[in-house]
This record gives structure tokens, sequence and C-alpha cells, in this order.
């Protein structure tokens, strides 16, 4: 393997391994603090609606027993809390090796033998994928996204894979978001509309 590919098979590898570890550490931010969250948001609405008569309808009771079962999704995860918080951390620390391993690859000669190179990064590589979790909660793929594009620091990893913003930085699932989101609007907006022209 030449200087080039070598350099570009690293840089792969840093994404997976570092957007492993954001989504990792999603996770084990939304087992942590999304129940205190509900909990909080749940506390907040029932007390305005000993004054407020609006929040004690229906709509707003289906709410919250909708808060009440994510929290119970979210309890079971909470016993491997830990293991996510850990395999985050191991897979940060195998992303900076890849980095410190690109610098010294990107610093050598052409002419070099880049076989240790490369069965470091092999090594890296398999740390990595000997932690990761194939388990991760709903929306820790958004959440990774976010921490991943626009936390962290991977113009290194860009040299060579020339991230996009719609194909890359954003989830597919985003689309598919705004795809129902337009569809719903238009679906309210043209029951709006038939309304006023029968008033009319």
């Amino acid at each position: 393997m030449n200087k080039e590919a070598l350099l570009k098979h690293i840089a792969q590898t840093a994404y997976n391994v570092g957007f492993g570890a954001k989504k990792h550490f999603s996770t084990f931010d939304i087992i942590e603090k999304a129940p205190g969250w509900i909990g909080f948001i749940a506390l907040v609405v029932a007390i305005y609606g000993l004054f407020i008569p609006p929040l004690t309808n229906n709509q707003v009771s289906a709410v919250l027993i909708v808060f009440g079962i994510v929290s119970l999704y979210i309890s079971m995860y909470l016993p491997e809390k830990l293991k996510y918080q850990q395999g985050g951390e191991t897979l940060t620390r195998v992303f900076h090796s890849l980095r410190t391993l690109y610098g010294e690859v990107s610093s050598a000669n052409p002419s070099d033998d880049m076989t240790p190179y490369l069965a470091r990064h092999e090594m890296l590589q398999a740390e990595g994928l000997s932690v990761s979790m194939s388990k991760q909660i709903f929306l820790s793929d958004w959440y990774a996204h976010y921490k991943f594009f626009w936390q962290t620091q991977i113009d290194w990893i860009d040299e060579q894979l020339h991230f996009a913003l719609w194909r890359d930085k954003l989830p597919l699932t985003f689309y598919v978001a705004i795809l129902v989101a337009a569809v719903g609007l238009a679906c309210t907006a043209t029951k709006w509309f038939s309304v006023l022209n029968f008033c009319k």
C-alpha cells in the first residue's frame, strides 16, 4: 500500500471510530440527562395545570403519558450506561492515536516502507472494533452528527474524505423528518383552505 492510499485508509477508519465514539457518548448523554428533563417538564406542566385549565385537557395528558413511555424506553438502557461511557472513551483514545498515525504517515517519504504504519493502523482498528456497541438509543445518530461534525476538529479527515453538508453532515433521517413535516403542513394548509372556501 502506498502513502496516499494509506492516508485515505487511516482517515476512513478515523471517521468510523470518531463517529462511533460520539454515538456512544450521545447514547450515554441521552440515558443520563433525558429522564431528568422529562421529569422536570412533566412536573412544571402538572404544577401549572393547577391554575391554568387548558393544561388539564386530554391532549396534554396524552403528551405526558408519552413522556412517561419514553422514560421507560430510556430506562432499558440504564444497566449498560457505563459501558457506553467507557466505549466512548476508548474509541476517543483510538481516534487520537489514529490522528497521530496520520501525521506520521503524512510526514513520511513516499518511498518509505508503509508496512509498520499499516500494522499500527490494523491494531488500532481492531481495538476500536472490540469495544463498539451496536445497540444505540433512538436519536443518538442525530446527536452524534452534531457532536462529530460541529464540535470535533476533523479537518485532517476532511483532507481525504471531503465531507459535504447535505450528504455527510446531516443524517438521512433528517431529510425524512423534513419530508414528513412538509407533507403534514401541506395537508393542514389544504384542510384550512377547504374550510375557508366552505365558509365563503
